[in-house]
């Protein structure tokens, strides 16, 4: 006789985690906690000067917040009153990876200060403490068994409380997230260590089931959550102490990120292979240069600021309707190679453009320098401006404005992906053949996405011109070590999560502020970036982000394979 066992009875049967091992990960995770407090090397010549006594640097804090972190995901794995909400879907996982994420963070600082200072002698008690205190609940944490489960349905709270909560995880969201971006780039070392415990904790919070939890928060409260996203975006240049030097980069990730938004339009909904979509971001930057009053300019317009947007937008618009027109008929690797190559031509086109080896037109290699700062109403972009007793710099004007142009751009991308046109993009990508014998006219909803993204791009492209201040064409290429390139943008989409909004935005970020704070290591950038993608490949491949649409189609082919699965299982009892 076979009996059927869920997997919720075979966890049942297997009973708690056993308690000697989890207070094996708490008393390790708290002797992490107090290493932190002591001396780490006696020589303030390692970054951050981790030589203090009962005042942690922040490259402890990181340690500090990790152990403390694994030890109240330990205390409710043994079913600590007001601490089993942490593990809704199990703790043996969500306890090990963050054990994981403190044993890689402090060993990686230990050994970086032997590396810097030349050799384990300059090493303090404190740092020994923390290496014996990280490594003992990695050790534990392995040996609990697993105790997987489904998440049971979560406890309701008021409404006061819930959007009390979802305001909450927006400000620790919006504190991690400045302290990465501030991380002296001085100190490495520092940013190393919060990516790494950083990534750690938060596949730990997916694992533990807290990311499902929330996001069915904030979508009971979708006002709430939309409020919220733009109170803590709004609220990022005020709460800067270095003044515009980080403000810059926040601008840049947003060009950058409502680019790959518009590359999301043609890769991630249409399913069309784009390999040259950052000449669309210099279309629409070369046109606004030419028409806002450069000096270098060869025409001698001066538009105002909306003028120019629109001229940028509809320029980049124009030159995606010639390029798609004779090529949206070829598909796959042929699109790819054909796509490439019309980006490597509008970049060598604007490097020739020079009065010499054609038309004076875009200053060629030199590019069209001087574009002036955008003036709206009487502000001027360029200037600093106090606002509510705080200072703001010339590149928060441009923050702002950029937040708006993301808005705009994220609201016609959800309006677009759920509209008629939008699930004929998705029937497109899944299977074109297909589409076209249930009636849609392939070659004209190809086009419409290779035309809006276009025009997105270039949207952005305006801004950019007037926070650079200068175009060139080498700006404008398929790859190299800084983005925005066709690479880098390709890759943000794939990153982030195909189809979303949100994995286009997080990856465009991810890759424009980890070669932003890790410079020193340009010469190995293209090797971690190729290694990274592959790691994703493998684990991942839905992306940081998964499209909801793909993960029921995933879940719907694995239950059709139940069936099978179970049949067989019982053919071998």
């Amino acid at each position: 006789m076979t009996t059927n066992t869920t997997p919720q009875t075979a966890v049942a049967k297997q009973g708690p985690a056993p308690a000697a091992l989890l207070y094996a990960v708490i008393g390790g995770s708290l002797l992490t906690v107090v290493s932190a407090f002591l001396a780490w090397t006696w020589t303030a010549d390692f970054p951050g000067d981790l030589t203090y006594y009962g005042s942690p640097a922040p490259i402890q804090f990181l340690s500090l917040v990790a152990g403390l972190l694994t030890a109240a995901f330990a205390l409710s794995a043994l079913g600590t009153k007001g601490l089993r909400w942490l593990t809704p879907t199990g703790a043996r996982k969500p306890v090990w990876i963050l054990a994981l994420g403190t044993l890689a963070g402090t060993w990686f600082t230990v050994i970086a200060i032997a590396v810097v200072l030349g050799g384990f002698a300059h090493l303090e008690p404190g740092a020994y403490v923390a290496l014996v205190g990280s490594l003992i609940p990695a050790l534990a944490a392995y040996k609990l068994p697993d105790d997987s489960h489904k998440a049971a349905p979560a406890k309701q709270l008021p409404s006061w409380a819930e959007i009390l909560l979802i305001t909450g995880v927006f400000a620790l969201g919006l504190y991690v997230i400045t302290f990465g971006i501030d991380t002296d780039d001085k100190e490495p070392q520092l940013f190393v260590t919060y990516l790494i415990i950083v990534g750690f904790a938060a596949f730990a919070l997916l694992k533990a089931g807290l990311f499902d939890r929330l996001g069915t928060l904030t979508a009971k409260h979708r006002q709430v959550t939309l409020l919220g996203t733009a109170a803590a975006a709004i609220a990022f240049p005020f709460i800067q102490q270095s003044g515009d030097t980080y403000t810059l980069i926040a601008v840049n990730i947003l060009i950058f990120a409502t680019v790959a938004l518009g590359l999301n339009v043609v890769v991630g909904l249409a399913g069309l292979l784009d390999l040259g979509y950052v000449a669309f971001l210099g279309v629409g930057a070369y046109a606004a240069a030419l028409v806002s009053g450069s000096t270098a300019s060869a025409f001698d317009i001066h538009l105002p600021f909306w003028a120019a947007v629109l001229v940028g937008a509809l320029a980049s618009l124009i030159f995606g309707v010639v390029i798609g027109a004779p090529t949206l008929r070829l598909r796959g690797d042929y699109l790819a190679i054909v796509t490439l190559g019309f980006g490597e031509i509008f970049r060598i086109a604007m490097g020739n453009l020079d009065g010499t080896s054609g038309p004076d037109i875009t200053n060629g290699p030199n590019g069209i320098p001087n574009i002036p700062h955008l003036e709206l109403f009487g502000w001027n972009f360029g200037e600093s401006h106090n606002v509510l007793g705080i200072t703001l710099g010339a590149y928060a004007n441009y923050y702002f404005l950029m937040l708006l142009v993301m808005a705009l751009v994220v609201l016609v991308f959800a309006r677009a992906g759920n509209s008629r046109i939008g699930r004929a993009w998705v029937a497109i990508r899944e299977d074109e053949t297909a589409a076209e014998a249930m009636g849609i006219n392939g070659f004209k909803v190809k086009l419409i996405a290779f035309a809006l993204g276009a025009t997105l791009a270039g949207l952005a492209g305006t801004v950019q011109a007037h926070v650079n201040t200068t175009v060139v064409p080498e700006n404008y290429v398929f790859a190299g070590p800084v983005p925005p390139n066709s690479a880098f943008l390709l890759a943000a989409v794939i990153l982030g999560g195909m189809g979303t909004i949100r994995g286009p935005i997080l990856g465009a970020a991810l890759l424009f502020l980890i070669p932003a704070k890790l410079a020193f290591l340009q010469d190995y950038q293209l090797l971690a970036f190729g290694i990274a993608l592959i790691l994703l490949m493998r684990f991942r491949p839905e992306g940081l982000i998964a499209n909801k649409r793909a993960q029921l189609e995933y879940h719907d082919d694995t239950a059709d394979q139940a069936p099978t699965d179970l049949a067989t299982a019982k053919a071998g009892a």
